[in-house]
């Protein structure tokens, strides 16, 4: 389901079609000599909104699902984690390494790895993202930690595959990767959002800004009082923040 923001943009973008049309209607009445308001220009800005927010959605669905990817990889950590500490206690490991090894244990145990439980909006703050990116961050750091005591002690030689470092190397990577593809999709919203930005409210070239323009030329050549100022006076074009 769209934001009540989403809905908002794609609302501005019809109200732009619904100026268009009556425009269009006004036949060799409507000659601007500026080109950006001539509806060749105002039917091309229209296209372009409509991809440019098509790409904001579809690009905030492919995060959300890269989201739950990671969120699924990183659950079993703690518990992973936990029996690797059990097997180097009963391997023939110094002290030392044990110590070591529970010393980042307790590190990992003591952060969460969990996304929002509900789909993430493509108008989420960067310091949102930053904050749980944190986390993650830490997870792998601590997970490798502990990896790499394992991996010096000569005497951690466990039979079980899943339990050697090995296995243990291959799931921070697959951890690492989860995570890089959450950031590329999280940077590729966000680039998303810029371009729609753009068209929809940037100045002098926005539909917030053209449709503006229109209306004060419409005003200029018809007049005030005019039934074609009426018609279009009062389509509205709010400008969003996000």
């Amino acid at each position: 389901m769209a934001s009540t923001t989403e809905t908002g943009h794609a609302k501005n973008i019809a109200n732009f079609q619904t100026l268009i049309e009556f425009l269009m209607a006004y036949g060799s009445s409507y000659n601007p000599s500026k080109t950006n308001l001539q509806l060749p220009a105002l039917i091309a800005l229209k296209s372009s909104a409509e991809i440019a927010l098509a790409d904001v959605l579809s690009n905030h669905t492919i995060y959300n699902r890269k989201v739950s990817e990671r969120q699924e990889a990183f659950s079993g950590i703690k518990t992973m984690a936990t029996r690797f500490i059990n097997a180097i206690q009963v391997s023939n490991a110094s002290e030392g390494s044990i110590k070591e090894a529970k010393f980042h244990n307790r590190r990992l145990q003591g952060k969460r790895a969990s996304p929002p439980k509900n789909p993430v909006s493509p108008e989420t703050t960067p310091a949102t993202i930053s904050v749980s990116q944190q986390s993650y961050d830490q997870l792998i750091q601590h997970l490798s930690a502990l990896k790499m005591v394992l991996a010096n002690e000569p005497n951690y030689q466990p039979n079980e595959p899943e339990l050697l470092v090995d296995t243990l190397a291959s799931t921070i990577t697959d951890l690492q990767n989860k995570n890089l593809e959450v950031i590329r999709a999280y940077a590729n919203v966000n680039n998303a959002r810029i371009i729609r930005n753009k068209l929809l409210y940037g100045d002098e070239i926005g539909i917030c800004e053209i449709a503006s323009d229109i209306k004060k030329y419409i005003k200029a050549i018809f007049g005030a009082t005019s039934p074609e100022f009426a018609q279009i006076k009062g389509i509205e074009f709010s400008k969003i923040k996000n």
